[in-house]
């Protein structure tokens, strides 16, 4: 019973997780929560998505395309890869912020859990996996109908199960306990009503139980610490108070053992780094422009020196991918995607087989992209440069990946959240899109000719 693979990127900097897993074992990349002391699992495809989800002339069968370093086209360990549409996950077309992967009923295959409504109430769902690449089940997720934004996994009271943490607009946070059967029960509040726009769930603390960080638009973001038995005490506040906080990252920054805390502000604010000094936060730095309006943020090693990175996506201006240094600064940047994108969400995970994280960027009115990374020695890349059309700038013979570009789904289509992880156990995650107004879409990783 394990959460997706990007929850275990928001726990700490885990770039050597990002290696090839077993095909038997299937592996998950897109939440934003870790369940205690259970290694991670991957998902994969469903079926046909609706003809309106692909009213772009693409093909639908979406070529990543690869290295270009041997004789086959391809480095070490590179596979071609195509995303192919598949159904739709549920039937119709909700205001969706948010999807989470994980094996909530045990029996090996990846279920999703979708935060519906946004600013309006909707009613969350449970999907349930059949571990080929299908949901063939669904349940509703608690009576009440809310604002959610986010519906995160995690084991929150210790039994070995996925509970559910989900984040309301301007209504009461509330935690889903599971019966190990993937049946959930309502359990404890945390918070107060507020904008809440996502959450993180991560030991932060070091008492081996997952604590909650609430962020809040335009409102001070907290801290939840749980006890072990799915509640959580009174929340410490981060950041200024009055942040425009839409995401947190949870991860070890400076290689220390314990995470830190990377924010994405919108209207203005600065990004941040709340670093953890014994479970202080106070001590910050800040990375980007100062003034980038940042929707979503993720960590991995992009570069394969050894050191965690962050991917910002952003609006109105080219997603960056921030590179750490000894320092623990994050100077140096390459800027990738279109200036006029409007990018709200970003996982990182190993699509293609050769060890290293490639990108993964949710649009609105716009097609959603995959970044192929290409880590090649001998190849000198833009550290202050631009990727997203092959292009790649070269500085004093600095080693960087260059991103290769694939947009897939469809042209007019708001998605704001991403899922990844091997729904059919081939060793490979498939793509999950939670959209508003459109239904939300699964695409499927096969080798390229299928």
């Amino acid at each position: 019973m394990t959460p997706d693979f990007d929850s275990l990127l928001r726990i700490g900097w885990m770039a050597k997780a990002m290696s090839r897993r077993p095909r038997a074992t299937p592996l998950a990349f897109g939440m934003r929560s870790v369940a205690r002391g259970i290694p991670p699992r991957l998902p994969s495809g469903a079926s046909p998505l609706p003809a309106h989800l692909l009213r772009s002339t693409a093909s639908l069968l979406l070529v990543f395309s690869v290295v270009h370093s041997s004789p086959s086209g391809l480095h070490a360990g590179q596979q071609e890869r195509t995303f192919r549409p598949l159904r739709s996950l549920g039937a119709g077309s909700e205001l969706t912020a948010a999807v989470s992967l994980g094996d909530v009923n045990g029996d090996g295959a990846l279920d999703a859990v979708v935060a519906n409504g946004r600013h309006w109430p909707g009613q969350n769902r449970v999907y349930f996996g059949d571990g080929r690449g299908a949901f063939t089940l669904a349940r509703p997720l608690g009576d009440e109908q809310a604002g959610s934004y986010a519906a995160s996994l995690a084991d929150l009271d210790g039994d070995g199960d996925l509970d559910v943490a989900v984040g309301n607009d301007r209504t009461r946070n509330l935690v889903f306990l599971n019966d190990g059967s993937g049946r959930f029960v309502p359990g404890t509040t945390f918070g107060t009503p507020a904008p809440t726009r996502s959450l993180t769930l991560a030991d932060l603390d070091g008492d081996g139980r997952t604590d909650v960080l609430v962020v809040n638009r335009g409102r001070g973001n907290f801290v939840f610490a749980g006890d072990g038995s799915g509640a959580f005490g009174s929340g410490a506040p981060f950041g200024t108070g009055d942040d425009s906080t839409i995401d947190v990252v949870a991860a070890d920054l400076d290689l220390d053992g314990d995470p830190d805390l990377v924010l994405a502000n919108r209207d203005g604010g600065a990004n941040a780094i709340h670093w953890n000094d014994s479970g202080n936060f106070e001590r910050t730095t800040g990375f980007g422009t100062g003034s980038d309006e940042t929707r979503g943020v993720a960590v991995g090693d992009l570069d394969g020196d050894g050191r965690p990175d962050i991917v910002a996506v952003n609006i109105g201006e080219r997603n960056a991918v921030h590179f750490g240094d000894r320092a623990g600064e994050f100077g140096r940047s390459l800027t990738f995607g279109r200036e006029d994108d409007r990018s709200y969400a970003v996982r990182l995970a190993d699509l293609d087989g050769d060890g290293d994280p490639d990108i993964v960027v949710a649009n609105a009115g716009a097609r959603n992209a995959v970044y192929s990374n290409r880590r090649e020695k001998g190849v000198d890349v833009g550290w202050a440069g631009r990727a997203g059309s092959g292009e790649a700038a070269s500085d004093a013979g600095r080693h960087g990946p260059v991103l290769d570009e694939l947009r897939f789904g469809c042209e007019d289509c708001a998605t704001y959240g991403l899922a990844i992880g091997d729904l059919n156990g081939d060793g490979f995650p498939e793509i999950v899109t939670a959209n508003s107004g459109a239904p939300n879409g699964v695409f499927a990783n096969v080798g390229a000719g299928r």
